[in-house]
């Protein structure tokens, strides 16, 4: 029997409940320790087979910013936001990620099947790197840090930007750092469980 408890209630609070997706930052900066401790918690969070096709790209100089700018022109206040962040993560995907299956998933030799269907290698980078991404969400949260997931970005002109030449392929940005509380708007809605569940 699992001798796992259920967190607390005040640990659910900030990692659900409590926690906001923020606009605004504080002065507060995000040590590089504090970003390395991030991805050491994330990586252990499962994606298919173990093979971790997620990358991430933590943009935090004005030079870096300044490459984000272009892919974030026409979509409404996502520029100001990475202007404004002092940390911009870009989650990415290597669509190669397989070439890593003999170390990272050794029992099984799956490498081939990826190389034979690229549709079927995208999807699962395309998954298993969102899921990546949510983990650090959560996992920021649970450090103290705040964060803002936006897709609102023209893919080509960032994967140009950033990943010319590499088998890297952004999937979404995610505003990093200490939020501004009294800058929050009134939190919206969510679906009930009635509206968005089914018990089968």
């Amino acid at each position: 029997m699992s001798a796992r408890q259920p967190l607390s209630p005040s640990t659910l609070a900030q990692l659900f409940t409590d926690a906001r997706s923020h606009h605004h930052w504080t002065d507060r900066m995000v040590a590089d320790d504090t970003l390395r401790h991030l991805y050491e918690l994330i990586k252990w969070g499962p994606t298919s087979g173990n093979l971790q096709p997620a990358r991430l790209v933590f943009v935090r100089s004005e030079a870096g910013r300044r490459k984000l700018y272009p892919a974030l022109e026409g979509m409404g206040s996502n520029r100001r936001q990475v202007e404004e962040a002092p940390v911009t993560v870009i989650v990415a995907q290597d669509e190669r990620f397989f070439d890593d299956a003999p170390r990272l998933f050794p029992r099984m030799n799956v490498k081939p099947m990826f190389d034979a269907d690229a549709a079927f290698a995208e999807s699962i980078a395309y998954r298993s790197s969102s899921l990546t991404g949510a983990y650090l969400m959560l996992a920021a949260r649970g450090l103290g840090l705040d964060v803002c997931p936006m897709s609102g970005f023209h893919n080509a002109l960032l994967d140009a930007a950033f990943f010319n030449g590499t088998t890297w392929k952004a999937n979404f940005i995610c505003t990093l750092e200490y939020g501004d509380d009294p800058k929050l708007h009134p939190r919206d809605p969510r679906l009930t469980f009635e509206e968005a569940c089914q018990l089968a």
